[in-house]
């Protein structure tokens, strides 16, 4: 009987100040112990067990159907920014267009680091403030896929004509931000909080010495009002299962560094080297030094480096041997401490190396990107989400990636998680898909409803971990 009577009753029950209404517990255990003392019902012993999730505030019942009815728009939006690619700092008509959209979903907006677009969307319910991540630039590629909505369009970048292309999948990103905004915007009376929508212009890196890129939008305080509580991004993958979400907790992508090495010798004839210091041979032995930085050095059961000149250059004159030589690359490291002890032990072997065949060099080192770490707690709230959007076993624990995201830049501003989601082919293997950033990048966009789907998963469920 008295079970019966609390079952009936749990609807205005509230015990330690929270309320235990059946709409909102997820998990509920009653145990009762009833014993009659001296002809009464003297005491009820009551244990009540109360999951993470309770008070939790679910989707609305129409959520699946809205993400339904908002795919196609989706694909659309994807095709149409990926045949009108725009380079870093320069997504004028990418800005107007998602600004518009945002404006007639009735979206708070404003433009902030030159291109971006900041939209906020404040709920209907009390809860945290939650930023999503959409990078919106372009690459200087000339595009080799035969495509209905293939690019065509060409660009100046650093003085040179150049064709411009989609080739790293931002015009997915776009895509998926844009309609879980609308899908939001249709539950906005159920949302808990707020949702600042990121669309960030020159991930890739903006042109010459401008500043751009996520530094730039949070240094012009695009988490800053409202504060933000935690930041998702997710990153489409052209070699990972269709529709699948791979993450990893703490260092996830590397940071990465691009360096200059200036070495300065002693101009002579190239048929009389010892009258000169050559350059280019003092250039040859710093490259090969600084490999023994990986091999020798550094400690790479913890994490991997890797150091790569990508560009060299010195002379005008193939019988002169000339005064200078110039180096260019990048550093990847997983680990901050590492990526500190790399640049020190670089600029040892760059000066030691041109000491002794009496050259000089200067090392310049220039921070891109930082390490992108997911924070663990964030990932491990976030798992569920996921898995809810994705399918339990098409969330997938993946290794780190030497890869590099300036994406890193928000978690020193707020706890954040940032993904993957497959977009191979299933036509093709692994092997066959073509990397990002080549001519022949292609993703298959008919799972981009997986995007949307987590990023409003996320929103409603990080309220809950918050509230309890």
């Amino acid at each position: 009987m008295w079970v019966t009577w609390a079952l009936n009753r749990v609807n205005s029950l509230s015990f330690f100040g929270k309320n235990l209404s059946t709409k909102y517990l997820n998990q509920y255990f009653f145990i009762f112990r009833i014993q009659n003392y001296d002809g009464m019902k003297k005491w009820l012993s009551l244990v009540l067990l109360i999951s993470v999730t309770a008070s939790a505030q679910n989707l609305p019942a129409n959520y699946q159907q809205l993400v339904t009815d908002e795919t196609p728009k989706v694909v659309e939006w994807r095709r149409y920014f990926h045949e009108h690619p725009e380079l870093s700092n320069r997504e004028f008509n990418t800005s107007k267009m998602i600004e518009a959209h945002l404006k007639k979903l009735g979206i708070e907006t404003r433009i902030l680091a030159k291109t971006g677009v900041v939209g906020v969307l404040r709920g209907g319910k009390p809860g945290p403030v939650v930023a999503l991540r959409a990078d919106i630039d372009a690459l200087p590629v000339t595009e080799r896929n035969d495509l209905a909505f293939k690019s065509k369009v060409t660009s100046d970048y650093n003085g040179q004509t150049v064709g411009v292309m989609h080739a790293c999948g931002h015009d997915s990103h776009i895509a998926m931000l844009m309609g879980t905004a609308e899908v939001l915007s249709k539950m906005k009376n159920e949302i808990p909080g707020t949702v600042v929508f990121l669309f960030q212009p020159a991930e890739e890196g903006p042109p010459g010495d401008e500043e751009g890129g996520a530094p730039l939008l949070i240094k012009e305080g695009a988490l800053d009002n409202p504060k933000v509580d935690a930041v998702f991004g997710l990153h489409i993958e052209a070699a990972l299962d269709l529709g699948k979400i791979y993450y990893k907790d703490q260092g996830f992508m590397a940071s990465s560094d691009w360096f200059t090495i200036k070495v300065k010798g002693k101009q002579a004839h190239g048929a009389d080297p010892a009258n000169g210091i050559d350059p280019i041979v003092v250039s040859a032995e710093i490259i090969q030094n600084l490999q023994t930085i990986l091999s020798r050095q550094m400690d790479l059961t913890i994490a991997p480096v890797i150091i790569t000149v990508g560009k060299i250059y010195a002379g005008v004159r193939s019988n002169i041997i000339p005064e200078t030589a110039t180096m260019e690359g990048t550093i990847r490291t997983l680990d901050s401490k590492m990526q500190k002890e790399v640049h020190q032990r670089i600029r040892n072997t760059v000066k030691n190396v041109a000491a002794v065949y009496g050259a000089t060099a200067e090392v310049t080192i220039d921070t891109k990107t930082l390490v992108t770490y997911n924070d663990p707690t964030l990932v491990k709230q976030s798992l569920a989400s996921l898995q809810k959007a994705a399918g339990d076993t098409n969330v997938v624990m993946t290794r780190w990636t030497t890869g590099a995201e300036d994406f890193s830049f928000y978690g020193t501003k707020a706890p954040s998680f940032f993904f993957f989601l497959g977009a191979r082919d299933p036509k093709i293997s692994k092997e066959q898909a073509f990397s990002h950033h080549t001519p022949d990048f292609y993703i298959d966009d008919s799972r981009l409803d997986v995007g949307v789907k987590v990023f409003c998963q996320l929103v409603f469920d990080y309220a809950k971990t918050k509230k309890n």
